[in-house]
C-alpha cells in the first residue's frame, strides 16, 4: 500500500506498458520537473510564457559570467514556481559556473515533504 509521504506520479516523459502508465516516486518526479524547466525554451507553453530556462539554447551563447548570471536568475524564479510545495523553497540553490567553454549548473533542494536532501548536476557543452 502506498504511503502518504510517497505518493505515485506520472512519470514523465509519459510511458505506458504492459501494466498501464509507468509511474515515478516523488524524488524522480521532481527531477523530472526540474528537467522539463531546465529543456523547455521560455515561451514554449503557450498559457505559460516565462515557464522554462531553456539550457540546450545556450549552446549558441558565448560563455561568460554574464550568461551564467542570466541563466542563474532564470532557473530559480522557474524552478521556485515549479517546484512549490515539492521542495522547501529556502533550500533551492542554483549555482551556475563557466568552465572554459562549458557552463555546469548545480541545483541544491530539500524534498518538503520527506525532509530528503538532492542535489543534480549539468554540463552544457
Amino acid at each position: 500500500m502506498p504511503r502518504l509521504i510517497d505518493p505515485r506520479y506520472l512519470a514523465f516523459p509519459l510511458r505506458i506498458d504492459t501494466d498501464g502508465a509507468q509511474t515515478a516516486d516523488r524524488r524522480a518526479h521532481v527531477r523530472q520537473q526540474i528537467e522539463q524547466v531546465l529543456f523547455t525554451l521560455p515561451g514554449e507553453r503557450v498559457f505559460r510564457p516565462a515557464f522554462g530556462a531553456g539550457i540546450q539554447a545556450l549552446v549558441f551563447e558565448p560563455n561568460d559570467s554574464a550568461l551564467a548570471g542570466i541563466v542563474k536568475k532564470r532557473l530559480t524564479d522557474s524552478l521556485a514556481t515549479t517546484l512549490q510545495g515539492e521542495v522547501d523553497p529556502k533550500s533551492l540553490q542554483v549555482e551556475v559556473r563557466s568552465e572554459g567553454e562549458r557552463l555546469r549548473v548545480a541545483i541544491t533542494y530539500t524534498l518538503a515533504a520527506i525532509g530528503y536532501p538532492e542535489t543534480m548536476e549539468l554540463t552544457v557543452p
